[in-house]
């Protein structure tokens, strides 16, 4: 210890100077968020030393430094979201996705290219912020409607479909799929058939749900294998599984109550602000006829139940699960079942959404087929070919979310001539 300390002596006296750890934490710059609603509150901010980067009609987002929060607080504004700004790579702050996985997106990489699509295509893209994770990212969600006002007030009477992606951190490639697909939409928005359903359905793109676990899985540019969201359980764990987190039949097997395991299910139903958001997104959403959660891997079609090895009860339901999985199954070569054919899972996404809403609603486990083939990081080769396999699946589900019992009523040929269309 004396020789450290002697040391430490040397180089302040080398340095000339005695900048304490403190300090030098107060000039670190942060990223922040900032509940701003006017002009007048954004120059408020601007005025008390908050560089404004980028503004929405809520908040505003920019650089400050430890004291220059203080007095944004002190003047009564509200920081809603405060970011280590070294996290992300490409000046986004943190090392990232490795570099030979580049073409994944972390958080930053995510929205500026929803942001993209929105600008691009004002006629036809909405990117709207519906709610906030537990670490206070925005959980973003893309509407695709032909109608202006659908897209001013978030919400339509049209037939409505949801893309989820990645409830689990480390499956980037749920993020990729629904976020290519979207793409690919407004990209063939002059093909007569995409052109028609972008007219008749209100489409809605959620590609991750659980930011602060995704970004935790690249923050040092190796992947840490991360699947919950990044809640302090106060005993020295983290994280609750967002996939065991919502209201159904909650904690009713394939769930655990230790806070450490992976599948912890969290303290109560709903106990976490990403799960409240898609709860509360959902239930003002319910022109929504067909839901799709993006989940990797194993390369499955699964659809409730999963709290229990019985069927749905109804069976005109149950046949609408079954064709339109034994469909879907006949493009990508993913293998259909019932979710707790697999095992049983309670608290999950589809379950709550079937269960409470009546939803027709689907989870893909998409590729790779196992660990050996690279598990939960099969490297960015895998995005091309999992969006081509999954690109029919999910027109087909779009074409369906007016009625989706016209899976049981169409012929082969008819599901042929409709829905085997748009080669990659």
């Amino acid at each position: 210890m004396k020789r450290l300390s002697l040391l430490s002596v040397l180089l302040i006296a080398i340095l000339g100077t005695a900048v304490s750890a403190s300090t030098t934490d107060d000039l670190e710059q942060r990223f922040i968020q900032i509940d701003a609603k006017t002009r007048e509150t954004r120059s408020l901010a601007g005025s008390l030393g908050m560089s404004i980067e980028f503004v929405r009609s809520d908040s505003a987002w920019g650089f400050a430094d430890r004291k220059t929060i203080a007095a944004l607080e002190e003047a009564g504004l509200k920081v809603i979201g405060d970011f280590d700004a070294k996290i992300g790579r490409h000046g986004h702050g943190g090392p990232g996705f490795p570099a030979e996985d580049e073409r994944f997106h972390d958080y930053a990489e995510l929205k500026a290219e929803l942001l993209r699509m929105e600008r691009e295509n004002p006629e036809l893209a909405k990117l709207h912020v519906i709610g906030h994770s537990l670490e206070g990212r925005e959980i973003l969600a893309l509407q695709l409607n032909s109608t202006k006002e659908s897209l001013l007030r978030g919400a339509s009477n049209k037939p409505g479909m949801i893309y989820l992606g990645t409830h689990h951190a480390r499956e980037h490639l749920s993020t990729e799929i629904p976020l290519m697909f979207a793409d690919y939409l407004l990209k063939n928005k002059g093909d007569r058939k995409i052109r028609n359903l972008l007219e008749t359905r209100d489409v809605w793109f959620v590609p991750l749900v659980n930011p602060d676990g995704s970004e935790y899985d690249i923050s040092t540019g190796q992947y840490k294998l991360w699947r919950k969201n990044r809640r302090n359980n106060g005993d020295g764990t983290f994280g609750v599984d967002l996939n065991r987190n919502y209201g159904y039949l909650w904690g009713t097997g394939g769930a655990s109550k230790n806070p450490n395991s992976e599948v912890y299910m969290g303290e109560k139903p709903f106990s976490e602000p990403e799960t409240q958001v898609v709860r509360d997104f959902v239930e003002s959403h319910l022109n929504a006829r067909v839901l799709l959660s993006f989940h990797t891997y194993s390369e499955l079609i699964l659809y409730p139940w999963g709290h229990t090895y019985d069927p749905v009860d109804n069976k005109t339901d149950l046949a609408v699960f079954e064709k339109m999985a034994t469909t879907m199954a006949r493009w990508n070569k993913y293998t259909p079942q019932q979710s707790s054919d697999l095992y049983i899972t309670s608290g999950d996404t589809t379950d709550w959404a079937y269960g409470e809403h009546g939803i027709f609603a689907f989870t893909f486990e998409l590729s790779p087929k196992s660990m050996w083939d690279g598990g939960f990081y099969p490297g960015q080769k895998a995005i091309d070919p999992t969006f081509r396999d999954n690109l029919k699946p999910a027109l087909y589900l779009l074409e369906l979310a007016d009625d989706p019992y016209r899976a049981v009523r169409a012929s082969e040929d008819e599901i042929r001539k409709q829905f085997e269309i748009h080669p990659f």
